[in-house]
């Protein structure tokens, strides 16, 4: 037979080439991941490697699988790599990890991308929200996460824009509008995506707005689908999918009064979960608008203060449970929701888990939000209990001040036994982990409240808010403030272990397999707990306060633990008095693994000495600039008692100098960084007013801090 070498080497590198294009094409699939969707999403407790929501799964347990980290290995924990960021202020996000990319937002809703096992920055979104934006951000211009789907990044601007990016690039795919740009509104939370809808929320009830949660296509960015937490005013259909549960079961549950020129409130601006077992969306809403009954109107005022579950696919009214009917002391029930089974009495329930600003921790049952337990989880003096058969709280009759013309110092107060901080569950040890905290604020009903529109509309006068008239009164606030991590069992209600912390270090918790719950804290450091009996374990000291809550992830049978730096939000705003601790002049990603080799440079900044004009006031003058100051007091500090991220102003370079102060207040020559134009509201004699009590503020505290000063006793 005769051979053609000709012909068998061509059908040999015919055949190499198909196994060649082949084997490639193999390569390039394994090597191609599968972009985040429904399926992913559905089970992503089985793949730990990757944190893909928020809370870690639908079910937001901000529970881990990962377990090389470990009781055992955990003092082997060392910095693996750190990122900083453009932007200071609160941060607040829990970062996402999907096939070896981090991503994260920080605060002014900028976006990073990050190669999660090395650090080395891939892209940078900044969004350009405007400065003066920051006036309408009760509580930090912060953004708590992002969200991943189909190849993309959604992140909700603090100024109403929900937006698409490209996971690969970091360029924006799409932007929608979900509310009037001239709106008292923000948004600070993480937008969640179930069955190819965007959901978010929004925040401003403290203003005066109308809650709502809105729907968005996640390819087009299209409204789908929008539910009102209030009724309309004039109880007509706004052609949302609200209309009828409003209009037939909520507007019969308020009068006539000032929430027809607020809307009401019921923010719905953090959590939002998807409940995959009864295809439901389980939304929290925010306080009643204004905060004190008298001047919003009688009634429970529906959905103020509730848990409300929604159908995914067109907005509709499912169930609610509200944990605080009439709310007159911003109790937002807006707090981190976890869903679950619990074995209560013999049977499995599936219930979601919640512990709210007002003190008690819910469980309700996810098919018909039907209460199953209450109990309280701090010290709480508005309500005795919770009737477990109506659901009702049962009253404090001196809590409402708002009847009884009596000024009532509430346990908790506004800042609630729980905030936003996360919290945490772990099916190993069937606890839940809480930062709970202890802070009293004093109420009584403001008589000569009247709307302003671009203001806080409360209604309430509270000497607390009007902070510390000098070191002794700061001292003395201080010392009636607690902050703990608290393991609670929610199938017996009660506490199993506690670790008191300093001040209110609410930081949010991370709960791993390992045994392990992970806590940051405003003093910079970041520690380890056992999640069975709270024994800490490991400490890492950093150079900014640590708030948001931690994550972890896997790459290549590597485990990491990451969570953002940089002190801010509310407690730190509004009440800096309690505590000093480390600021940094940027926030940061910090990852951490076993025997990580990284060392973070030092970023803090040092408090300026006070800056104390030549000139005084009258007395008349410094008691008009300590009443003006509360258009002040949000950003830079009640009292004047700043703490460094936003400028303490008894330190201020600018406060000797009218002409450059009035600059800044009048002018608008900071606008850009968050300081917002004042000339529509206050007047020249308004600013100097306001430089005169601060003024009067930095010469206490030059007197209080020079050496040789005799201790003040609080």
């Amino acid at each position: 037979m005769k051979f053609n070498l000709v012909g068998w080497r061509a059908t040999v590198s015919l055949i190499s080439l198909v196994l060649l294009s082949t084997m490639l094409t193999s390569t390039l699939a394994q090597k191609a991941p599968t972009p985040v969707n429904a399926s992913r999403l559905a089970s992503a407790a089985q793949d730990p490697a990757n944190w893909m929501t928020v809370g870690g799964t639908y079910a937001e347990a901000r529970y881990s699988a990962l377990d090389r980290i470990n009781v055992s290995t955990v003092p082997r924990l060392k910095l693996a790599w750190w990122g900083d960021f453009e932007t200071n202020r609160g941060q607040e996000a829990t970062p996402l990890v999907v096939d070896g990319v981090l991503y994260t937002s920080t605060s002014w809703s900028h976006v990073y991308a990050y190669d999660a096992a090395t650090g080395r920055q891939l892209w940078h979104y900044d969004p350009k929200v405007p400065g003066a934006k920051a006036v309408h951000a009760c509580c930090d211009v912060v953004s708590r996460g992002i969200a991943a789907w189909n190849g993309k990044i959604y992140v909700a601007t603090l100024d109403g824009r929900l937006e698409a990016l490209d996971a690969a690039t970091g360029q924006r795919v799409w932007s929608t509008r979900t509310f009037d740009a001239k709106s008292v509104n923000t948004i600070t939370g993480a937008p969640r995506v179930v069955k190819g809808k965007v959901l978010i929320g929004q925040g401003g009830a403290d203003f005066g707005v109308r809650g709502f949660l809105g729907a968005y296509d996640a390819e087009t960015g299209k409204p789908a689908w929008r539910f009102y937490m209030t009724p309309n005013p004039q109880n007509k259909p706004d052609g949302a999918a609200s209309d009828k549960v409003l209009m037939d079961k909520a507007f019969p549950t308020w009068g006539d009064g000032g929430w027809k020129q607020t809307g009401g409130g019921a923010t719905p601006w953090d959590t939002i979960v998807y409940d995959q077992e009864f295809d439901q969306i389980i939304v929290g809403t925010g306080n009643s608008s204004p905060w004190s009954s008298k001047a919003r109107g009688a009634g429970d005022n529906l959905f103020v203060a509730s848990i409300l579950a929604l159908d995914p696919d067109t907005g509709a009214y499912k169930w609610h449970y509200q944990q605080t009917p009439a709310d007159d002391w911003d109790f937002t029930s807006t707090q981190p929701i976890i869903l679950t089974d619990l074995t209560i009495k013999g049977a499995t329930r599936k219930v979601l888990l919640h512990a709210p600003k007002n003190g008690f921790f819910y469980v309700i049952d996810r098919r018909d939000g039907k209460l199953v337990s209450a109990e309280k989880f701090t010290s709480v003096n508005w309500a005795s209990r919770i009737d477990l058969e109506t659901g009702r709280p049962v009253e404090n009759p001196a809590a409402r001040y708002a009847r009884t013309g009596e000024r009532f110092v509430a346990m908790p107060g506004a800042f609630g036994s729980h905030n936003w901080h996360p919290m945490a569950f772990s099916p190993k040890t069937g606890l839940t982990y809480i930062p709970a905290q202890d802070v009293p604020i004093d109420y009584a009903a403001d008589d000569g409240y009247g709307y302003q529109s671009n203001s806080q509309n409360l209604g309430i006068s509270s000497l607390t808010f009007a902070g510390p008239k000098n070191e002794a009164d700061r001292k003395s606030m201080a010392l009636k403030t607690r902050g703990f991590l608290l393991a609670w069992d929610p199938v017996n209600q009660k506490e199993a272990w506690r670790v008191r912390h300093p001040g209110i270090s609410a930081a949010g918790v991370l709960a791993t397999a390992g045994n392990l719950v992970f806590q940051g804290g405003p003093d910079g450091r970041f520690n380890a707990y056992r999640a069975d009996t709270g024994e800490r374990l490991w400490s890492w000291q950093g150079f900014d306060g640590i708030i948001a809550g931690a994550m972890t992830y896997e790459v290549k049978g590597e485990q990491y633990v990451a969570v953002l730096s940089g002190f801010g939000g509310s407690n730190a705003l509004y009440f800096p008095f309690i505590e000093t601790p480390r600021v940094g002049l940027n926030g940061r990603v910090l990852v951490f693994k076993l025997d990580g080799q990284a060392s973070a440079p030092d970023n803090s900044r040092p408090h300026p000495p006070p800056n104390v004009p030549d000139q005084t006031w009258s007395d008349a003058v410094i008691a008009r600039g300590r009443t003006l100051y509360s258009y002040c007091g949000t950003c830079h500090g009640q009292g004047a008692y700043g703490h460094n991220t936003i400028p303490d102003l008894r330190r201020s370079p600018m406060l000797t100098a009218r002409g450059a102060w009035e600059a800044v207040v009048l002018g608008g020559a900071l606008e850009a960084r968050g300081m917002p134009n004042w000339a529509g509201t206050l007047t020249s004699q308004d600013s100097e007013a306001i430089r005169a009590f601060v003024g009067d503020r930095a010469r206490l505290l030059r007197d209080e801090t020079s050496p040789g000063t005799p201790a003040v006793k609080p």
